[in-house]
């Protein structure tokens, strides 16, 4: 079968190609999916260069979220439409999961926007449920809103009842989001300070910022007191910094986002949040969007894609 596979580190893709591998075999406690979609998600795209926190051995298969149909395995019938959480290995054909990672696909959902649901909707779930606490009415300014992980932030956001704001570099890309989703207003990634303080009387209660950079600098000075800034990652490819006196001036908190491991630290939150972005999803309450799809073949337009944040919603690779 073919797989993407990541046999040398570089920062041009050079190192990653789509080849023959052997096919995975079935086996207790498994489940032996046939791939009709798998979301490409930034952190993919760094593993490619060595630069995620996850450095897997070499060689190894980026691909961290599926949708397809069981060929066979515990629990499930074949022909099954799933969808499941590999972390490693959802670009190729043929994938062999863990069978406690697998759910049944919501009927209404394509496989495309079934595949883009876990990382990005669990990592604003963990973001603005489990650390950000959001209530109903308040202010959530969410940047990089039109990616994969933004949108999501905003989708949940609105779900949840608060009142978002969302910026981008992109006007165009804003307009089209502010057309599909009901956000209180969008800005630029730059200058958006005072535009904030103004729509809220004084900032926002909650930043989720996959950015850094300039973006969290600006953000520090945009947030209500008692605040709560979530850095969800350094898309802008600057780690920013923070000086001690301006939380503590402004009462705010920062806090670190990493879902997956929220999941690995506490498991039975990690389940219980699993299951409620899959309810509010089955339940549609939550809108995934997927932006292109592209051939597994097609998977260097994907990659370059996604490096240039094309995208509004998110980016589907289909063997």
């Amino acid at each position: 079968m073919k797989a993407l596979v990541v046999s040398a580190l570089s920062p041009d893709l050079s190192g990653t190609a789509l080849i023959d591998v052997p096919e995975p075999q079935v086996a207790p406690g498994k489940v032996l999916i046939q791939v009709k979609a798998a979301a490409l998600n930034f952190p993919d795209l760094l593993m490619t260069r060595g630069e995620y926190q996850l450095k897997p051995p070499l060689p190894f298969s980026p691909g961290m979220e599926i949708a397809g149909e069981v060929i066979e395995g515990d629990g499930f019938e074949r022909g099954e439409a799933v969808v499941a959480g590999t972390r490693l290995g959802g670009f190729a054909e043929r994938v062999l999961v863990d069978a406690a990672a697998v759910r049944r696909k919501p009927a209404h959902l394509t496989f495309g926007e079934a595949a883009g649901v876990g990382a990005a909707y669990l990592t604003a779930y963990v973001a603005l449920v489990r650390l950000a606490k959001v209530e109903a009415g308040e202010w959530v300014l969410v940047h990089g809103a039109t990616g994969g992980v933004g949108l999501a932030a905003v989708d949940l956001a609105i779900s949840l009842g608060a009142r978002v704001i969302a910026t981008s570099r992109s006007p165009e890309k804003l307009a089209l989001l502010k057309e599909l989703y009901p956000v209180e207003a969008c800005l630029p990634a730059s200058g958006f300070r005072e535009e904030v303080k103004a729509l809220t009387g004084g900032g926002a209660d909650v930043i989720y910022d996959p950015v850094g950079g300039d973006v969290f600098d600006e953000s520090v000075r945009a947030i209500a007191f008692g605040g709560r800034l979530c850095v969800v990652g350094f898309t802008s490819g600057r780690i920013a910094t923070v000086s001690t006196n301006m939380p503590l001036i402004k009462g705010f908190s920062v806090v670190g986002v990493r879902a997956g491991e929220y999941g690995r630290q506490f498991p039975d939150k990690g389940r219980e949040n699993q299951e409620a972005i899959w309810r509010l999803a089955a339940e549609g309450r939550i809108h995934p969007r997927v932006h292109a799809e592209y051939a597994l073949a097609d998977w260097r337009a994907a990659f370059e894609a996604m490096e240039r944040s094309d995208m509004v919603g998110k980016i589907v690779l289909t063997p």
